[in-house]
């Protein structure tokens, strides 16, 4: 199976979709890709997250989309049946990690401690997110398992912003950054998609 990162290429963040509805899923979505931006990820936080996720897929059909926030197997099937490129979830369960094992498309698994590394490892998954990421040690933990888990790469999430994210960035085991500050609640609502573009070819320009 094709890993995350070979999706992800030279990509140095995940962008992170929360749509309250399919349009402005989409032109969320339309705005990442003007930048450039040619993975994203829909989380399944909201009733349209599903819908949005098809309506991307339909809309911007180059665009590598995937599915986030899955926490049960029904989820993932729901999630795979809808066409996702990938899944990302926020945290693992023997059950969770057993039904994503089965899984046709990249899997990155959330962990937040050593307990939840190790466990994911022992499904398979070399390529986890730390979730959340400033909550539970940040850089700092990053740093202190680079060498017990030599072989393990990170997307943190969660905490990361425009001040932090190049400081992450520069560390050996981190393969991108997972972001919603490149699509602020504000600028969706007043629908300022300008200004969606223009903060995702920051991190692009910067990296």
């Amino acid at each position: 199976m094709t890993a995350f990162s070979t999706l992800l290429g030279t990509q140095p963040i995940l962008p992170i979709i929360q749509a309250n509805s399919t349009e402005a899923g989409v032109a969320i979505a339309t705005a990442m890709h003007k930048a450039g931006i040619h993975l994203v990820e829909v989380v399944l936080r909201t009733p349209a997250s599903i819908d949005a996720l098809i309506a991307i897929k339909k809309a911007l059909p180059e665009l590598c989309v995937g599915a986030g926030t899955i926490t049960d197997p029904s989820l993932l099937t729901k999630s795979i049946n809808a066409g996702s490129d990938f899944i990302v979830t926020p945290a693992v369960s023997p059950r969770l990690l057993d039904a994503l094992t089965q899984s046709p498309i990249p899997v990155v698994p959330g962990v937040s401690n050593t307990a939840d590394i190790l466990l994911a490892k022992e499904f398979g998954f070399t390529e986890q997110k730390l979730f959340p990421a400033s909550l539970c040690g940040g850089e700092q933990f990053l740093k202190a398992v680079s060498s017990v888990f030599a072989d393990i790469r990170f997307c943190p999430t969660g905490g990361i912003n425009e001040q932090n994210y190049q400081s992450y960035l520069a560390l050996s085991n981190v393969i991108a950054v997972g972001g919603t500050w490149i699509a602020q609640s504000q600028w969706v609502h007043n629908k300022q998609f300008e200004k969606v573009t223009q903060a995702c070819l920051q991190v692009l320009n910067n990296h």
